[in-house]
C-alpha cells in the first residue's frame, strides 16, 4: 500500500479550534513515481477527520488504516488523502478538480460535517455533493464513488438534523453512489475515543472507524475496482 498525502491550492478557513495539519499541498513526489496500473487508487476527499487532526502519526488515520487492510487483505491499492481541516462540501467542490488531477479509481467523499457545524444550508450542501459526483464521473467514468455519511449537531434541532441526515440517502441513491454510515457512528461522544476537544477521534476511535464503519462496505467496492484493474492490464 502506498499513501499520498494532499489538501489543496486554496484551504477553505477552518472553524474547528484546531490549525490544517496536511503535510503537503501537492501530491507527494514519491506517489507520483508509483506504479498504479495494478494498484487501486482510493482518494479520500474530506475533512480533518480524513486529514487525522491531532494525530501525531499519519498511520493512525482512518484512511491509512484501511490501507493497512487492504494490504492484509490482498487488495493492491494507493490511498490519497485529501482531507483538509475546516473543510466544507463548498471547499471541497472548489478543490476537486485539483485533487482528481492523479489517476482514481474510487473517491470516497467525507463531506458535510463543517456545513452542519456552522448550520449551513442542507439544499446547498446536497448540490455541492451532486456536483462533486458530477464532476468526478465527467473525468473519470468509471469512478467509483462512495459517500460517508454526516450528521448535524442537536443543538440546531430537530428539523434542520433531520433534513441534513436525509441529504446523504438521497445523494447516493440519485448519483449512483455508495453510501457509508455515519463516519463516527460508536466513537462520538466517548471520551475514550476522543481527543481532548471532544470532536477529534484518537488513534482508538480512528481503529474503530476504520475496521466498522468504513471497511465493511469499502471492502466489495475494492475488490470490485481491482478485479476491474486485473481485467483492463492482463499480465
Amino acid at each position: 500500500m502506498a499513501t499520498a498525502c494532499i489538501a489543496g491550492e486554496n484551504g477553505e478557513s477552518a472553524i474547528e479550534s484546531q490549525p490544517p495539519t496536511l503535510e503537503s499541498n501537492e501530491r507527494s513526489s514519491a506517489a507520483g513515481n508509483l506504479r498504479t496500473d495494478d494498484r487501486v487508487v482510493v482518494v479520500f476527499l474530506g475533512t480533518s477527520l480524513t486529514a487525522g487532526l491531532g494525530l501525531e502519526r499519519r498511520e493512525d488515520g482512518y484512511p491509512e488504516l484501511i490501507g493497512a487492510m487492504a494490504d492484509s487483505a490482498g487488495i493492491p491499492i494507493e490511498v490519497v488523502n485529501a482531507g483538509l481541516s475546516g473543510d466544507t462540501s463548498a471547499g471541497g467542490l472548489r478543490r476537486l478538480d485539483w485533487v482528481l488531477r492523479g489517476p482514481a479509481d474510487v473517491l470516497v467523499v467525507e463531506l458535510g460535517a463543517n456545513d452542519g457545524l456552522r448550520g449551513l444550508d442542507t439544499e446547498q450542501l446536497e448540490s455541492n455533493l451532486r456536483e462533486i459526483a458530477r464532476r468526478a464521473r465527467e473525468r473519470y467514468p468509471e469512478l467509483r464513488i462512495v459517500l460517508v455519511a454526516m450528521e448535524a449537531p442537536p443543538n440546531l434541532g430537530a428539523t434542520y438534523t433531520e433534513r441534513f441526515r436525509d441529504v446523504y440517502p438521497r445523494v447516493a441513491r440519485d448519483v449512483g453512489a455508495s453510501l457509508l454510515p455515519f463516519l463516527l457512528q460508536g466513537v462520538a461522544g466517548d471520551p475514550e475515543l476522543n481527543q481532548s476537544d471532544r470532536t477529534h477521534p484518537n488513534p482508538d476511535g480512528h481503529r474503530i472507524i476504520a475496521r466498522d464503519v468504513v471497511w465493511p462496505g469499502l471492502e466489495p467496492i475494492l475488490r470490485e475496482a481491482a478485479a476491474a484493474k486485473r481485467s483492463a492490464n492482463p499480465r
